[in-house]
């Protein structure tokens, strides 16, 4: 995407100088990204430094390339159906005492889901779950146990834990694709410990891997 200006010699044309107009413009389609969760604040603050050090239109017009239109619609994140899917168990709770428990798969996840773990742990993976709305709070309370949160890569989360002589990991939270669920972790942990892990949908490593072999399948 190039939010520059037309200009004789074509579009944009990269040794044509810019001003300050120009970078100003690159500038808030950066901010507006960075707003809609399509770039860190880290990666915002090393392209504005681009922009404003930018002299040409060839210097600008990479930063937004990887970009859509201001305005323009999203388009859907591949695989992520987050609707509820009728005959899926649904769990509010989860109890591991001297034991375990583990909700994985396809199952529909309530407003709130409640866990507790006491000499014992639990597994909650949602990266095949549905929601049925549109904010999920998970309560976690752990002694002398652990839950282990695994968080598709493409949803908001919010870790609100706390950890005494434990851990309540909160390296997930961070800002999902636009219109995506939010998983809200809040607990705590006491002598035992809370991870929330992102990782990638078992859906999403099927499709890459079959997008590689396929230049394979035509040599």
């Amino acid at each position: 995407m190039s939010d520059l200006p037309e200009r004789a010699g074509g579009p944009g044309a990269p040794e044509m100088r810019a001003g300050d107009a120009d970078r100003e413009r690159v500038a808030q389609v950066l901010r507006e990204a960075a707003g809609d969760g399509r770039l860190t604040l880290a990666e915002l603050d090393e392209r504005l430094d681009a922009v404003y050090a930018a002299k040409t239109y060839g210097e600008l017009a990479p930063l937004t390339r990887d970009l859509p239109a201001p305005g323009a619609a999203a388009p859907p994140a591949a695989g992520a159906d987050w609707r509820p899917v009728e005959g899926a168990p649904s769990w509010r709770i989860g109890i591991g005492i001297m034991s375990g428990f583990q909700r994985a798969g396809v199952w529909n996840v309530p407003r709130k889901f409640t866990s507790f773990a006491f000499w014992g742990g639990g597994k909650i993976d949602l990266r095949e779950a549905r929601f049925e709305e549109g904010q999920v709070t998970i309560r976690a309370l752990a002694i002398m146990g652990g839950f282990e949160i695994i968080v598709p890569e493409d949803i908001t989360v919010h870790v609100k834990g706390i950890g005494i002589m434990g851990g309540f990991d909160q390296r997930a939270s961070g800002p999902g694709v636009p219109g995506s669920p939010t998983v809200v972790v809040k607990g705590f942990a006491l002598w035992g410990g809370v991870g929330v892990k992102r990782r990638r949908r078992k859906a999403d490593k099927r499709a890459e891997r079959a997008r590689r072999a396929e230049p394979e399948k035509g040599e």
